[in-house]
């Protein structure tokens, strides 16, 4: 079993940055691969970035947010700047045993509880 809590959300204003983490405990995989999603008021959960053996980023997020690990620490981050409103969602950190990266959430075992980013314009 593997527990992930993300940490690091909140209320900015557009032009802003934020960094999530991602605190993995029992179980790991630090070969595998870790990603986040978010999902909008009113909107279906969709994929942000993932990392593992490479690493992946939704065109909406390409350029703005970067997506680190430290397998010392079995945290990952997300790293977003230059914020935009459309960004505001509940973001959440997936944990996947595959190596290659995805972006399918069905191919995520492990999910956390989610934390709130919220961008006013």
């Amino acid at each position: 079993q593997v527990q992930l809590v993300e940490s690091g959300g909140g209320l900015v204003q557009a032009g802003d940055s934020l960094r999530l983490s991602c605190a993995a405990s029992g179980r790991t995989f630090s070969s595998g691969v870790m990603g986040w999603f978010r999902q909008a008021p009113g909107k279906e959960r969709e994929f942000a970035a993932a990392i593992g053996i490479g690493i992946y980023y939704a065109n909406s997020v390409k350029g703005r947010f970067t997506i680190s690990r430290d397998n010392a620490k079995n945290t990952v981050y997300l790293q977003m700047n230059n914020l935009k409103p459309e960004d505001t969602a509940v973001y959440y950190c997936a944990a996947s045993a595959k190596s290659w990266v995805t972006r399918g959430s069905n191919d995520y075992d492990y999910w956390g509880q989610g934390t709130q980013v919220t961008v006013s314009s």
